[in-house]
């Protein structure tokens, strides 16, 4: 089935055509029909299966512009999965006239948010604590809100908001339609959606299709003490252009990330501990190709959204085999081949069995004492460099502002100038590495918007 079969605006149709969206997701075919038509929806879908654009189509085919009050209202687990939900939301309506999309999240100023909502919103997307905050303080009218997606559910229950989803759920008018997307179905989910939801439909990809383009191998350590070295030599062997590396703990993905970066390997570490502001600068440079490999734990990586990502490390396993399943899905997405590699000694044997029973699977297990390891080492650079510009959305900047300043102020091509990030107060721009040091001398004495802003690597 393609998208110009859906009862979708012809802006919709014509913007999906030109994103070079035609046929659909597995998900998105059995999903998006049923939320066109207005009913609830239970998705069980994993990260990268297309499911965003699945409810986020069906969130801005209901809009009605000329009004610029709330009509949507969107949970997500943490803030960089909601600024990544955002940023798809806002691609999709790229031909849409006048849809306002505001981000209502903990961790960064209320005040911006606040004047955000001031100036109207079509569709909020926020976390669970901030949205409720925000909702007994009354800084956003709910009386036309229509629709309300809980996106990644199972991991809110994990992060201990079903309260807050329940009483968030109490502003909300009861003519509603709700849509709830989780990655897995534990007893909780169907106790929160019996309470949110009227007569679902129940919409299962089977995943092991979705996994089929996925290659496994696990590796067989003696001791933990083997595992840095086995992991530069991994890296060496199959040269990934980006990688995600899962660890337990906060402790682990730091001591991971330490010695990468000791190997003169392109790495950065995402976990609880960071600030926020370092967590948003971590995934803006993995997600615009300024960093190669992320090592992260599964909280901290709900937010990653990369196509095509290359590699999946577990260098520890998961003793969950959902959470397993969920880490391996970020490679592969959407048809593309993946490869994911998982590091365990001996005595967790039972955690790869345990994965091979619940995904009826037989696993390729090399022992480290019998793996042919390359020769030399991981020297991939990578391709782009992140800079910041001390100025964003308080000062009026778009990204064509800057893209006009940087061509004007150092002549380079607009193919050398990636992705870029607008903040409130901050912008982070991606440049070719070997244009980078042109961009910097140019911007340094040049103007946006007639005005000069501090510039450097980020």
């Amino acid at each position: 089935m393609e998208f110009k079969e859906l009862k979708l605006s012809k802006e919709l149709i014509e913007n999906l055509s030109g994103l070079g969206f035609s046929s659909m997701t597995p998900i998105q075919k059995e999903s998006l029909p049923i939320i066109l038509e207005g009913a609830d929806i239970i998705g069980q879908a994993k990260t990268g299966s297309g499911k965003t654009a699945a409810f986020g189509l069906g969130v801005l085919n209901s809009l009605n512009l000329n009004s610029t009050r709330p009509q949507s209202l969107v949970l997500c687990p943490t803030r960089e999965l909601a600024d990544q939900v955002a940023k798809e939301i806002r691609k999709l309506a790229r031909l849409t006239s006048n849809v306002k999309i505001t981000t209502v999240c903990g961790g960064t100023s209320e005040y911006h948010q606040i004047r955000s909502l001031a100036h109207g919103a079509h569709i909020i997307v926020g976390t669970p604590g901030r949205v409720l905050k925000f909702l007994k303080d009354a800084h956003f009218e709910i009386d036309e809100i229509s629709s309300f997606v809980l996106d990644e559910a199972d991991r809110m229950l994990d992060m201990g908001f079903y309260e807050s989803i329940r009483e968030i759920e109490t502003f909300l008018p009861l003519e509603r339609q709700t849509l709830l997307f989780s990655a897995t179905y534990p007893d909780e989910i169907i106790e929160l959606s019996s309470a949110l939801q009227t007569s679902p439909h129940f919409v299962k990809v089977d995943s092991k299709q979705e996994e089929s383009t996925i290659e496994q191998i696990f590796f067989e350590l003696n001791s933990h003490r083997e595992k840095l070295e086995l992991l530069s030599k991994l890296l060496a062997k199959y040269t990934p252009e980006s990688t995600v590396v899962f660890c337990k703990t906060k402790k682990s993905c730091d001591e991971v990330a330490d010695y990468l970066q000791s190997e003169r390997v392109s790495a950065l570490a995402i976990h609880g501990d960071h600030e926020q502001r370092d967590r948003t600068l971590a995934m803006t440079k993995f997600s615009n190709k300024s960093c190669l490999i992320l090592v992260a734990t599964d909280v901290a990586a709900r937010g990653i959204d990369v196509k095509e990502l290359s590699l999946v490390v577990n260098f520890d396993l998961s003793t969950d085999p959902e959470v397993h399943v969920h880490r391996i899905g970020r490679t592969g997405r959407i048809g593309h081949e993946g490869l994911a590699l998982s590091l365990f000694v001996s005595k967790e044997d039972y955690k790869v069995e345990a994965i091979e029973e619940y995904m009826n699977l037989k696993f390729n297990i090399t022992h480290i004492d019998d793996f042919d390891a390359a020769e030399g080492s991981y020297q991939l650079t990578p391709p782009m460099t992140t800079i910041f510009i001390s100025g964003g959305k308080k000062d009026k900047i778009r990204p064509g502002d800057i893209v006009g300043a940087i061509i004007g102020t150092s002549g380079i091509d607009a193919s050398d100038i990636g992705d870029i990030t607008v903040m409130n107060i901050l912008s982070y721009v991606a440049i070719s590495t070997e244009k980078v040091g042109a961009v910097l001398e140019g911007l340094s004495t040049g103007k946006i918007k007639k005005r000069r802003f501090r510039v450097g690597l980020a």
